[in-house]
C-alpha cells in the first residue's frame, strides 16, 4: 500500500471514503510483489496497480463491493486455462490480493492507514503491520510501527497480538524489508496462526557516485529514475559543482576516500567509482570494499583494472574482497555514450539487486522475476 503513499495521504486530508486492494502473496511469474496496492474512492477514482493490468478491473470491482459493504475480503487471482479472456493472470502467476475498505468515520483500520501513508509521503521510516490471512474478526487489522518498537492502532483480539506483531514488523523494518509473517493469534506461536504483512518505509537507498565526469551526469538521472539518493563527490570543486549535476541530491567536494570515510552507508547502497584514477581509486576502493554495502563498481579498461588490482593487492586487500568489486563496471553492452554507459551500469546494479543473469531472456529458459518467492515460503512458522 506504500507505494501509493503520497495519493493516499492526500485522500485521507481530503476526507475521501475509499478501500485499498493489497497484493499479500505471489507465486511464479506474477507481476507485482507483495505491498502492490490499488484503492478506489467512492466517486469511482483508482490510483494504483495490483497486476499491471492483468486484474485490475476485477479488483476495481471488489474495492467498489467493499465500500459498499464494509467487509474486509482476500481474493486469488491465477491463470485460466480453459478461458484465457477470462479474469486472470496471463502471464501464469498467481496473486492473493486483500480488499479493505477506510471510510473516513472508520476509527479502527482507517487512522493507522492514514498514519502509514503520511510517513511514507514524507519520508519517514516506519511499518505498516496487517493481518492479511487468518481468522475473520482479525482480518484486516493494522498496527503502525515505529523504528523505536512503539507502535499505534491495534490488530484486535489478544493483547499479545500486538506485541509480537509489532516485534516483527520492526525486525523487518531494520532490515528495510516487506514481507509476510506467519504467527500466532495470541502472541508469539499461541492460537490459530496468523498471517501478517509487514510494509516497510525506508527512505531511498543511496547511489555514491565518485567522479565528476560526463558519464557520472547520465548515472546521476538514471539512478534519480530508480529511486536513489544520489550523491556526485569528487576532490575537483571545478568539476563537483551543482550546476553540472542539477539531478543530484547533493554535490560534494572532498577526496573520494574522505568523504567515504565521514558518511553514512548501509546494505542498500551502491558506490560507482568513475574516476578511473589510481590516486583516487586505490585508496578509496580499499575502503569500500571492506564495507556491507550493496554494491562496488569501478570504471576502467582492461589494463587499467588490471593495474587496479595489482594496487589494491599491494595495499592489502584480499581476494575475498578483491570478488566484490564488480569492474569493468556495467553489463556488455557495446556502450559507447555517456546514457549507453549509464543504462549499462544500471543494468548490472538491477541484476545484482534482484539475482538476474545479465543475459537475454530470449531463449534463456529463466524465470523472469529472480527473487520471487512461492507463497509457502514465508518467514517464521508456527509450531
Amino acid at each position: 500500500m506504500l507505494d501509493i503513499a503520497a495519493e493516499l495521504h492526500r485522500w485521507c486530508e481530503e476526507g475521501r471514503n475509499f478501500a485499498v486492494a493489497t497484493v499479500v502473496s505471489v507465486g511464479g511469474s506474477a507481476p507485482r510483489q507483495p505491498g502492490a496496492a490499488l484503492a478506489v474512492d467512492a466517486d469511482g477514482t483508482a490510483i494504483g496497480s495490483v497486476s499491471g493490468g492483468c486484474v485490475e478491473g476485477a479488483v476495481y470491482e471488489l474495492c467498489q463491493e467493499a465500500l459498499q459493504t464494509g467487509e474486509t475480503v482476500r481474493e486469488t487471482f491465477g491463470y485460466s486455462d480453459k478461458d484465457a479472456f477470462a479474469v486472470g493472470l496471463t502471464c501464469g502467476g498467481v496473486i492473493d490480493v486483500l480488499v479493505t475498505p477506510a471510510p473516513a468515520a472508520d476509527r479502527r483500520v482507517r487512522p493507522v492507514l492514514a498514519a502509514a501513508a503520511s510517513a511514507a509521503a514524507e519520508g519517514r521510516t516506519a511499518a505498516l503491520a496487517r493481518i492479511v490471512d487468518g481468522p475473520p474478526e482479525l482480518l484486516g487489522g493494522a498496527l503502525l510501527v515505529h523504528p523505536d518498537g512503539g507502535w499505534d492502532g491495534t490488530l484486535g483480539g489478544h493483547p499479545e497480538l500486538d506485541r509480537t506483531a509489532a516485534a516483527e514488523a520492526r525486525a523487518l523494518l531494520d532490515a528495510g524489508r516487506t514481507a509476510t509473517v506467519v504467527i500466532g493469534a495470541e502472541g508469539s506461536r499461541c492460537g490459530r496462526p496468523v498471517t501478517l504483512l509487514a510494509e516497510s518505509s525506508v527512505p531511498p537507498p543511496r547511489m555514491i557516485v565518485f567522479g565528476a565526469v560526463d558519464f557520472a551526469s547520465a548515472l546521476v538521472r538514471i539512478g534519480k529514475f530508480l529511486n536513489y539518493h544520489v550523491t556526485v563527490c569528487d576532490a575537483r570543486p571545478v568539476f563537483a559543482t551543482a550546476l553540472r549535476f542539477p539531478d543530484a541530491d547533493e554535490v560534494v567536494v572532498d577526496w573520494p576516500h574522505r568523504y567515504l570515510d565521514g558518511t553514512e552507508v548501509d546494505a542498500r547502497t551502491v558506490l560507482c567509482v568513475l574516476t578511473h584514477d589510481a590516486k583516487f581509486d586505490v585508496p578509496l576502493l580499499e575502503r569500500a570494499l571492506r564495507l556491507p554495502v550493496a554494491y562496488v563498481g569501478a570504471m576502467g579498461s582492461a589494463r587499467t583494472h588490471r593495474d587496479r588490482l595489482r594496487r589494491l593487492r599491494e595495499a592489502g586487500v584480499d581476494e575475498s574482497e578483491l570478488a566484490r568489486l564488480r569492474a569493468p563496471i556495467g553489463l556488455d553492452l557495446g556502450a559507447r555514450t555517456p546514457e549507453e554507459t549509464a543504462l549499462s551500469i544500471a543494468g548490472e546494479i538491477v541484476a545484482h539487486r534482484r539475482g538476474g543473469s545479465g543475459m537475454p531472456l530470449t531463449g534463456s529458459g529463466n524465470p523472469i522475476h529472480h527473487d520471487t518467492r512461492e507463497p509457502a515460503e514465508r518467514i517464521g512458522s508456527v509450531a
